[in-house]
């Protein structure tokens, strides 16, 4: 990721959804040592935010409803959520929840792209989300998987406005020429069950040796340690509740994972 502080268009945070919050909060911190914050409101029901030092870089909280799963969610900071709510519609997405005022904090909507992918959008009021991005422990790239590529473009350059830098083999999304997240294809050496869905990034300072922190915790390696040719050294994992996440080294280039 190209920016250091969310940027509108460009994400903001990064949220655990998970059915068992005090075992997530001990796994993530002896994975990434986040200090996790609860929120004493009953209405969050045990949300958390996790820290690096005074720094809020990711939330984990419950599942709010019974067919909602175990993941990670990626959020993306909008200037106004009611009208990029009207987007998403316009745009062929779906509306699952929102827009509606988290407290002072701000205003979130949830939606899914016309592919089925999970997205949550803020409008920041007394929070801002993430208060650092490529740090070891910190979101650092996002990106989404999905079957049908263009499709994916054609959605979220009309509700975000972003930039699209496509090779061959890759395409990363944009703002202000900035990347900061890019897509997967879905093609067949995918599970034909596995659903669109976006997978976040976190920066560490060594892949190989935090996949081997994450799977004595209870964590599974669904892709192990990779050198991407012309990019990072990148490990995706699944954690003990079954949410997958990606980690790459600090300091290399954004993670181009070519659909490993």
């Amino acid at each position: 990721m190209e920016f250091d502080k969310p940027v509108i268009g460009g994400p903001s945070w990064a949220e655990l959804g998970t059915s068992d919050l005090a075992a997530a909060q001990q796994f993530y911190g002896e994975v990434f040592a986040w200090r996790c914050e609860t929120d004493p409101r009953p209405e969050l029901r045990g949300y958390a935010i996790a820290r690096l030092g005074d720094a809020a870089v990711a939330g984990i909280g419950p599942l709010y409803r019974p067919t909602q799963p175990v993941a990670w969610n990626v959020t993306f900071a909008v200037a106004n959520a009611d009208k990029a709510t009207n987007k998403v519609v316009e745009a062929g997405g779906t509306v699952i929840r929102g827009p509606m005022d988290i407290f002072d904090e701000g205003r979130r909507t949830v939606a899914l792209d016309p592919s089925g992918a999970a997205f949550q959008m803020w409008q920041a009021g007394d929070f801002p989300g993430a208060g650092v991005f490529n740090r070891p422990g910190a979101l650092g790239w996002v990106e989404l998987a999905t079957r049908d590529v263009k499709r994916a473009r054609d959605f979220y350059t009309s509700v975000f406005g972003w930039s699209v830098n496509a090779s061959e083999w890759y395409t990363q999304w944009g703002m202000h020429g900035m990347d900061f997240g890019g897509v997967t294809t879905l093609h067949e050496r995918f599970p034909a069950d596995v659903p669109p869905h976006w997978l976040p990034y976190f920066a560490v300072e060594d892949v190989d040796a935090t996949t081997e922190v994450a799977v004595r915790a209870g964590s599974k390696a669904l892709q192990e340690p990779t050198s991407v040719e012309g990019g990072p050294r990148i490990a995706v994992l699944r954690d003990p509740q079954g949410a997958a996440f990606g980690i790459y080294v600090a300091g290399d280039e954004e993670p181009r994972p070519e659909g490993i």
